[in-house]
């Protein structure tokens, strides 16, 4: 995908070594301008450069030079690599890593120390397997995909090319599967015997638990982004491009469509369909699918302790409430 920031070549002499805030940067570095609530910050900034809209340029001091660009945390997304700081791979196999024989192993992979790779695995070109990272039995890495150090890919886990997934995430545990037996004597365990199936560009945070499905597999489809401690249950499917924030469960063999998203602590019931272009925001309890694109809220947000404990006060009184305009009408009718 190309960068969509063309740098003038009145910049060309100007040294940039790192990125800042607008309020923190000084010489040398390089800042954004996406919201016009901090334009206030413009004139007082010492950065060398921003990259900020056409609109925004007349407010920019002439001290600084202005980089203009359609989107400018778009922009500033692409120009972030140049200072990514994360280790490259070396291209090679630490002597302490345990490779199967029968393992697949791609070229120029790092393969880095104390991980473990088993029989009959796939690791791709170019691919990253982090310390003490476990690839199983018949699992995948497509190229290009580097697993931080410390994630777990269970038996026959298959992830994309040019995936990331962060550290402790575990993919391809058990799901939740299990029949009670009679009389309360417990519960009989269901053999979990599909897959996780990971596609391309897909990026999953630190310390997620990704369960596979039960008969047939959980999928994560091109592009989607996972953020830390997210939870998917057995057949969950996640449709392309769809973004989950931290903290999120959902509950099996619910389908989330295409272009989604759901803010922190949300949590979807089993069984739904979530239409493409559906959004929640933070804490939404999704007991339903949804059959059309949207924004979805529920949930109380915090306000004082006061007006909170009247308001439960009077929540407690609808029951009856009810009860009495039922029984009104019923009279009027």
């Amino acid at each position: 995908m190309p960068s969509p920031v063309s740098v003038p070549e009145s910049a060309a002499a100007i040294e940039i070594n790192e990125f800042a805030p607008l309020d923190k940067a000084k010489a040398g570095s390089i800042s954004f301008l996406a919201s016009a609530k901090y334009r206030r910050l413009l004139e007082s900034s010492e950065a060398s450069a921003i990259l900020l809209t056409e609109k925004e340029r007349e407010n920019c001091p002439s001290s600084i030079t202005a980089i203009v660009v359609d989107d400018p945390y778009l922009a500033y997304a692409y120009l972030s690599h140049q200072f990514d700081l994360t280790p490259k791979g070396s291209g090679h196999i630490h002597p302490t890593a345990l490779v199967s024989d029968a393992a697949q192993i791609g070229r120029d992979v790092t393969i880095e120390a104390y991980a473990v790779i088993e029989a009959d695995a796939e690791v791709g070109d170019n691919a990253h397997i982090g310390a003490h990272c476990i690839v199983s039995e018949g699992a995948k890495v497509g190229e290009f995909t580097r697993l931080q150090h410390h994630v777990t890919l269970l038996h026959r886990v298959e992830v994309g090319t040019h995936c990331l997934i962060q550290s402790g995430t575990v993919i391809g545990s058990n799901g939740f599967g299990y029949a009670p037996l009679p009389e309360g004597k417990g519960w009989q365990p269901i053999a979990q015997t599909g897959r996780v199936k990971i596609g391309h560009y897909v990026e999953i945070g630190a310390n997620c638990t990704i369960d596979r499905g039960a008969i047939e597999d959980t999928v994560i489809e091109d592009r989607a982004i996972i953020d830390n401690l997210v939870h998917l249950a057995h057949n969950v499917t996640i449709g392309r491009a769809t973004a989950l924030a931290a903290q999120i469960g959902i509950a099996g063999s619910t389908h989330v469509g295409a272009n989604c998203s759901a803010g922190g602590q949300s949590g979807f019931t089993g069984h739904i369909n979530i239409a493409d272009n559906s959004h929640f925001t933070g804490q939404a309890m999704v007991t339903k699918g949804t059959t059309e694109a949207g924004l979805y809220s529920s949930g109380i947000p915090a306000q004082a302790s006061g007006l909170w404990r009247k308001m439960v006060a009077r929540i407690r009184k609808l029951d009856s409430l009810f009860e009495r305009v039922d029984a009104i009408e019923k009279k009027l009718k």
